[in-house]
């Protein structure tokens, strides 16, 4: 298996743990995308994979309909989303993702976040040498049609890792391949369960521990905050 696949697996049971803030963040996501491509799924190829997303997670109706109105309502408070970068204790490198309609809270929240637990918020643009950027399908599988030739026919689309998971199929690709893929997953009758954006780590700093745990209380500070998207970091993942 690849490095990208085993660094996701190891983390995203976790992420993913929390059923209210799974809708919370499909949810900003729903609207975000209806605010940049309009409210039409199918004149908007972001927002047609999020629904698709939020029905496999099994997000409410009506929770999608509200997110994209909000978009298009006239009192909207218009979501930035805002990229956060800086390190934990330990050294260990964390990349914070949010969308926000308060900037102003949002930077004091983060940059309290590490102070309280021994790190330190830096400039934009700092850590992003030490990740790279991903964009990351979860198929169904296609009868008649191997990994194998799968791989072989996206590696022109951009993809450049395929592993299967549990359910379903994984694709990793450059984060400006997205739409190429996307569109040969659907002109191609592929079915998509999600679709997402990863920063891997390119080197993973080893911790004992203790040390683990006290970076993972400022990790769970970052996840429990309603304005942040995505955390991700170079920590490496303990072994089961």
């Amino acid at each position: 298996m690849g490095r990208a696949f085993e660094y996701r697996k190891a983390r995203k049971m976790k992420r993913w743990g929390n059923m209210a803030r799974v809708f919370t963040k499909l949810g900003k996501e729903i609207t975000i995308a209806t605010r940049d491509g309009g409210p039409d799924p199918e004149t908007n190829p972001r927002l047609r994979v999020l629904i698709q997303q939020s029905k496999k997670e099994n997000m409410p109706k009506e929770n999608v309909e509200r997110a994209i109105k909000k978009a298009t309502d006239k009192d909207y408070t218009d979501l930035k989303e805002v990229l956060f970068e800086g390190y934990g204790p330990y050294g260990v490198a964390i990349v914070v993702e949010t969308a926000t309609d308060n900037n102003t809270r949002t930077v004091a929240n983060v940059r309290s976040y590490f102070n309280k637990h021994g790190g330190s918020l830096g400039t934009s643009g700092s850590l992003s040498f030490l990740f790279d950027h991903k964009c990351v399908f979860k198929i169904g599988p296609k009868e008649g049609v191997s990994l194998e030739d799968l791989e072989l026919e996206l590696i022109d689309y951009g993809v450049d890792e395929i592993e299967n998971d549990d359910d379903g199929i994984v694709l990793y690709g450059e984060f400006k391949s997205y739409s190429d893929i996307q569109h040969y997953l659907e002109d191609n009758g592929y079915e998509i369960h999600s679709a997402e954006f990863e920063r891997i780590p390119l080197d993973t700093k080893v911790v004992d521990d203790e040390q683990r745990a006290q970076i993972e209380k400022l990790l769970e500070k970052f996840e429990e905050d309603e304005d942040v998207q995505n955390v991700f970091h170079n920590m490496e993942e303990a072994v089961d």
